[in-house]
């Protein structure tokens, strides 16, 4: 590990992952079955016709927190994720002044 990754302040964020479909009753029955989604970090909310996972991850940064929860869906075969939620309030409890998840990459140089 680096000193920079050591340094870094652990933060608890707060984002919901909105599914492309509802859970089918397979994934359902695969879903209770896996333990790492009953440690309370991430819990499933259902509506007749959408699916979300509400999320509480502890990270240096959002993109560590977002990058975590979505490994807990390797295990869960045919769920998608169409979209992550940032709740305004969280950002600004991180001390965030924008929803922006990733920084834009720097402008190369104009060539002639």
């Amino acid at each position: 590990m680096s000193s920079s990754e050591t340094t870094a302040a652990v933060r608890k964020w707060h984002f919901t992952l909105h599914l492309k479909d509802v859970l089918t009753e397979e994934q359902s029955d695969t879903l209770a079955g896996l333990d790492r989604f009953n440690d309370g970090r991430i819990g499933l909310v259902e509506g007749p016709d959408t699916a979300e996972f509400m999320c509480s991850f502890e990270a240096g940064t959002l993109t560590g927190a977002i990058a975590e929860a979505l490994d807990f869906f390797e295990e869960l075969p045919g769920v998608l994720i169409r979209s992550v939620e940032l709740d305004p309030l969280a950002l600004e409890s991180n001390r965030m002044a924008t929803a922006s998840v990733v920084p834009a990459p720097p402008r190369l140089p104009e060539t002639v």
